[in-house]
């Protein structure tokens, strides 16, 4: 299996059409109506990263850290970006027996059949498509190759970037011993407090724990991943899944809020905009979804799935206000931009509401 990581994505678009960003530290950013250093970064080229800027930083944190360079600052611009990952994805379905779209920027192909499972030739294989993709689009991707998903998203990682990293089964235990547990797929922070908490800091230190004591914090199934995946263990396979489509709309709020009041309105014109996207492209959803970006910058999200397509304002304005009524009780912190999304998109056909009759 191979994993397929592009370099700094959005950033090295934006090399391909100003090649003289190259070399001087560039940063894509999401940008908000408050302000020019209002907002967050995108995704950070190297040049930027060595100076201590990142991507998910607010912009003004990043301007702090990169004062006296000529660094440069670009709003995202996703349509281009599209562009660029339909182009990069076609080449590497072609050369994939299985192949799993993740994001813009990232796929799993599964190269068995073709490579007759030899990994040397796996390994090959991947040097041919770092080639290919670089002679077609012109970036530069990191290609992790081992026999399962686990190993080799790890190892795409792993000398990045340009990178290509072989990980055989039998040195999987040795190639991750001295990673963090958060590396393993699945250990998010409060895992990984967790896990510290039992003593357990590195890759290493799971590989010689108890089963049955990770079985008794974290249950029998998690404590059986956990530990399977710190020995490089992943039965999962290669799934064949094209990009999935949906559409969303995200505004900045005029301050920070936690009351249902001051998002209310705001909630509302959102649906609005995104209502007359959906009745441009003559599609319904069945899936909605709301998005929170706190006063820090952190996430959350809350969907549900409509018992059957919609397609009405009114449909949409309700399932987005209960999904929001639900959500704020559990924020942390005040509300910063406030976010709606429609997804398992079915083309529209007849009477939809009176307004589509009318």
């Amino acid at each position: 299996m191979l994993h397929v990581d592009f370099d700094y994505f959005y950033a090295q678009c934006e090399e391909l059409r100003r090649p003289d960003l190259r070399g001087r530290p560039a940063l894509v950013c999401v940008f908000s109506d408050r302000g020019q250093d209002s907002g967050a970064v995108a995704t950070a080229n190297y040049e930027a990263r060595a100076k201590g800027a990142r991507s998910g930083m607010p912009i003004r944190q990043a301007r702090a850290k990169l004062e006296g360079s000529d660094a440069q600052f670009l709003p995202v611009d996703f349509d281009y970006y599209d562009r660029i990952s339909s182009e990069a994805m076609e080449a590497m379905r072609a050369r994939a027996d299985v192949f799993e779209y993740v994001g813009r920027d990232e796929a799993y192909l599964d190269v068995t059949a073709r490579t007759g499972g030899r990994l040397d030739a796996a390994a090959e294989s991947a040097r041919k498509l770092k080639e290919d993709l670089r002679s077609k689009t012109g970036l530069t991707c990191s290609v992790g190759v081992s026999p399962n998903r686990l190993l080799s998203k790890i190892a795409s990682d792993h000398r990045k970037p340009d990178g290509l990293t072989v990980v055989e089964q039998g040195e999987a235990m040795g190639f991750l011993a001295g990673l963090d547990v958060s590396r393993l797929h699945g250990v998010g922070p409060a895992t990984r407090e967790r896990l510290a908490a039992m003593g357990l800091k590195t890759v290493s230190d799971i590989q010689e724990s108890d089963v049955f004591e990770l079985s008794r914090a974290f249950g029998r199934k998690t404590g059986a991943y956990i530990r399977n995946a710190a020995r490089g263990t992943d039965p999962t396979p290669v799934r064949e899944r094209a990009p999935s489509v949906q559409y969303s709309k995200i505004v900045t709020l005029p301050a920070d809020s936690a009351e249902y009041g001051d998002l209310r309105g705001p909630l509302g014109r959102v649906c609005s905009l995104l209502h007359q996207k959906t009745s441009d492209k003559r599609v319904m959803f069945r899936s909605v979804g709301v998005q929170l970006i706190l006063s820090d910058l952190s996430s959350m999200t809350r969907s549900k799935t409509l018992r059957a397509p919609a397609g009405s304002l009114g449909e949409l304005e309700k399932a987005a206000d209960a999904l929001l009524r639900a959500a704020l009780p559990a924020a942390p912190r005040p509300v910063r931009r406030l976010g709606v999304r429609v997804s398992e998109l079915t083309a529209a056909s007849g009477q939809r509401d009176l307004t589509g009759y009318f």
